[in-house]
């Protein structure tokens, strides 16, 4: 059964000289004009422009040239660290719905796909280079549910992110976020070639806390430290306030370089992300 896929643009002109659906940069076959030419230069007789060769006035033959659609890589950059094996469904589940859902969507446009992944350190028994592929969502998936989180200190973000760092390519950050803000800054950074999609995967039960007074034994995911708590009116509301000053201090952070994050909350659904390149085709 082949995954759903959604609907996509980049923000900008491709640079690849691969043939493709997006706006491209190079001159070649297609149908949006960029000058004239001499027909010296470009030897094609069929796009001669005898108006434009006398308005000239010269003694050249101007022919048309035009700029080439071009193919561009997706890559996914999946945290699969012990927070994101929490939830129902799981993050990680999320997650590699999402994988699917992108090779799919990027083979039925023409683009490649390819995955990094990290927990405490870069996952390179996770990496796929990314390839045009009709079983790439599907072989990136299944590495993405079967995948075994360690609970090491840190952060491999900035690891993971080497083969993608200078490329021009379209990049979806997929984690709960669950990590210092200076981190996902230096992420950015690294990634301020490529078009960039922030996907914050958060579950329904570590954003709203529960509605009835009660003795509740939290484990951290990363460390697996158990804490026994009173969950009481105002415990409900700090949570409830610490939620929501991480989500505008992500926001905040995403808006300095002019990203929009997308929240998904329980399961994956492909027309959402339709949905936030429509709404960013209109900001």
């Amino acid at each position: 059964m082949s995954a759903a896929i959604f609907h996509y643009k980049v923000g900008g002109r491709a640079a690849g000289r691969r043939p493709g659906a997006h706006a491209g940069r190079s001159s070649g076959a297609g149908n949006e004009f960029l000058a004239h030419a001499r027909l010296f230069d470009h030897p094609d007789p069929r796009r001669l422009d005898l108006r434009a060769s006398l308005r000239a006035g010269g003694d050249e033959w101007l022919v048309r040239t035009h700029r080439q659609r071009a193919a561009v890589a997706l890559h996914a950059v999946v945290d699969v660290s012990a927070s994101m094996a929490c939830g129902a469904p799981r993050k990680l589940d999320v997650a590699a719905a999402f994988v699917e859902s992108m090779g799919s969507s990027a083979f039925k446009t023409g683009d490649s796909a390819g995955m990094v992944a990290f927990d405490g350190s870069a996952r390179e028994d996770l990496y796929r280079p990314a390839q045009h592929s009709r079983m790439m969502g599907h072989t990136m998936g299944a590495l993405v549910r079967e995948a075994a989180p360690a609970r090491t200190p840190g952060c491999g973000l900035l690891a993971a992110l080497r083969p993608l760092a200078g490329r021009q390519a379209m990049v979806f950050l997929v984690s709960d976020f669950h990590w210092p803000l200076e981190q996902v800054a230096e992420a950015l950074d690294v990634l301020s070639t490529a078009w960039v999609v922030p996907m914050v995967v958060w579950d329904a039960s570590e954003v709203t806390p529960p509605a009835a007074n009660a003795f509740i034994r939290l484990r951290d995911a990363e460390s697996g430290h158990l804490r026994a708590l009173w969950l009481t009116p105002r415990l409900r509301r700090q949570w409830q306030e610490r939620i929501a000053q991480r989500r505008a201090d992500l926001d905040a952070l995403f808006a300095t370089r002019n990203l929009r994050p997308l929240y998904i909350g329980g399961g994956f659904d492909a027309a959402a992300v339709s949905q936030y390149f429509i709404e960013g085709e209109g900001a």
